[in-house]
């Protein structure tokens, strides 16, 4: 009497493959493309202006960001960013585009432009102060990002220290918050935020790590070392240094 068990190991190997398959296929399908994204026909061409100093394919990398995903872009202005996280997590994702009032005077045009773009249907726009940026019923977000304005919030009427807690505790465990900004020189703290429009790193990373945060990551594709960090970054005469951190709220 020939045995049975062999047809059916095979078949419960094959299922387990195409289960298996099938399983890859999922997770890479969170993984957006993201050179894909930026080249979108659909993008405007001061976007792709701002693209050249931004990297923004490899800043998207870095944040980690998947379809499906929930994101608050901290001080949105006029959506550069948000629209590319818009793009990134894809229809089933959400991202909350954060600006203060008094910002929101000088760009609403621009963003109100800007959402009329499909690809911002997943955009909750709020219009929040940076110490209390999201609805009390919002949170377990998978990931915040704050780019290029956290030297701003330093002479704004900001409660920075009220501002770090809610961003860490509107973070599900293990979720990231991924800032960027221009690099002051060493001792000038945020002395420099209003007039050059920079912050010394450290200052930075002591603000965030004292709401909880942990580093996880940092990445060098915006270090500019030969930039002596004494001019305005609007008004450079070298590419401006930038440093980029990523942080995780703990387990």
């Amino acid at each position: 009497m020939k045995s049975s068990f062999r047809p059916r190991v095979l078949g419960v190997l094959v299922s387990l493959s195409m289960l298996a398959g099938h399983a890859v296929w999922a997770q890479a399908d969170k993984a957006p493309d993201f050179a894909a994204i930026v080249a979108a026909a659909d993008r405007s061409e001061a976007d792709r202006q701002t693209d050249q100093r931004r990297q923004p394919a490899r800043m998207l990398a870095f944040t980690g960001v998947e379809n499906g995903m929930k994101v608050l872009d901290m001080g949105a202005g006029a959506g550069y960013s948000t629209e590319l996280l818009a793009r990134s997590v894809g229809a089933q994702g959400v991202v909350y585009a954060q600006e203060s009032a008094a910002v929101m005077e000088r760009v609403k045009d621009k963003f109100d432009i800007r959402a009329e773009k499909p690809a911002m249907k997943n955009v909750v726009h709020l219009i929040r102060n940076y110490d209390d940026p999201l609805p009390p019923e919002t949170s377990s977000l998978d990931l915040i990002t704050f780019f290029f304005a956290y030297h701003d919030v330093t002479y704004m009427p900001v409660d920075r220290s009220q501002m770090n807690k809610k961003m860490f505790a509107a973070l599900k465990p293990g979720g990231f918050l991924v800032i960027a900004d221009h690099s002051a020189r060493a001792g000038e703290g945020t002395s420099v935020a209003k007039t050059l429009h920079r912050i010394e790193e450290s200052t930075l990373r002591q603000e965030i790590e004292a709401a909880g945060f942990k580093l996880a990551a940092e990445a060098d594709f915006l270090r500019h070392p030969e930039d002596p960090r004494d001019a305005a970054v609007f008004r450079p005469q070298v590419p401006v240094d930038e440093f980029v951190l990523k942080y995780q709220k703990p387990l």
